[in-house]
């Protein structure tokens, strides 16, 4: 059986007509309105995500559930919810935290340095701001003596409820090292003792906040690093250079860029020091 055949029989299998012009449609809205960029291997993951949205809205077409999300906002904020891949876990990439604990928060401490302004952009469910937070508690900046602040921002609403709540499957514990396992984490008793639970002091530190990366960014002052590991593999590549710029021009001197392991900054380079593992340098 060819690749054509096997398209041809999945599409008959299919519960409501998806055609060409349905699925374009919805690559140019997310290219337009995120910056996301929708490939054509995608479209059975985007037919079974949005065929969930028409089965709870009784509807029978793509048509008239398009027609939904141009009128209705908060379908609008459902439909891209939908369709935003949220995949993450704590200390994912663990080399970018120690380099927070040994050498950013060590420099900091060095130069008394008592503001400290850190953003999780693309936080998902909140696995990555609260590592960062969990690290800078084990370090001793989650005081009264610094004044230190994390947001973290995602396009999807849905998860970012699941990160204010801080709450997660007992299996997330295997990721966080003991030391800041102490320092961030509860683990639930009697029936919830399947449960890992974030601690106060963690959530105190973070402020979650959807954004779109494509809009205006809420910044005050110089920011000391930026997370971004993992979301501009979404983009175009011009809209990647775009993003890169505008982080350059929000980190402070000598402010940390941190992006995912298969990411590149691209003609941006010349701007930053490279520091190696994905990890680049304001001069």
């Amino acid at each position: 059986m060819d690749a054509i055949q096997a398209l041809s029989q999945i599409e008959e299998q299919r519960e409501f007509e998806f055609t060409n012009k349905d699925f374009n449609y919805i690559q140019e809205f997310m290219l337009r309105e995120t910056g996301i960029s929708l490939s054509e291997r995608k479209n059975s993951m985007v037919y079974g995500r949005l065929a969930r949205r028409l089965r709870r809205m009784g509807l029978d077409n793509f048509r008239d559930y398009f027609d939904c999300v141009e009128r209705d906002l908060d379908e609008r904020v459902a439909f891209i919810n939908a369709l935003t891949t949220n995949k993450t876990q704590f200390f994912r990439e663990k080399h970018h935290f120690d380099f927070l604990a040994n050498t950013l928060v060590m420099k900091w401490k060095q130069q008394k340095k008592r503001r400290i302004r850190i953003w999780s952009a693309g936080c998902s469910t909140g696995e990555e701001p609260y590592t960062i937070a969990s690290t800078l508690a084990a370090c001793g900046v989650l005081t009264p003596n610094y004044d230190c602040k994390i947001l973290a921002t995602d396009l999807d609403t849905q998860v970012l409820e699941v990160a204010r709540n801080g709450t997660y499957g007992i299996d997330a514990m295997k990721a966080i090292p003991d030391k800041m396992l102490r320092h961030g984490f509860i683990r639930g008793k009697g029936k919830k003792q399947e449960l890992l639970k974030v601690k106060p002091l963690l959530q105190q530190a973070i402020t979650f906040k959807q954004l779109n990366l494509m809009g205006s960014w809420p910044h005050k002052g110089p920011l000391d690093a930026i997370f971004c590991r993992n979301v501009m593999i979404y983009f175009e590549k011009d809209v990647q250079q775009k993003l890169i710029q505008r982080y350059w021009e929000k980190l402070g001197s000598g402010g940390i860029l941190f992006i995912g392991h298969s990411e590149s900054i691209g003609q941006m380079g010349s701007q930053f020091e490279n520091l190696g593992q994905t990890m680049f340098r304001k001069p």
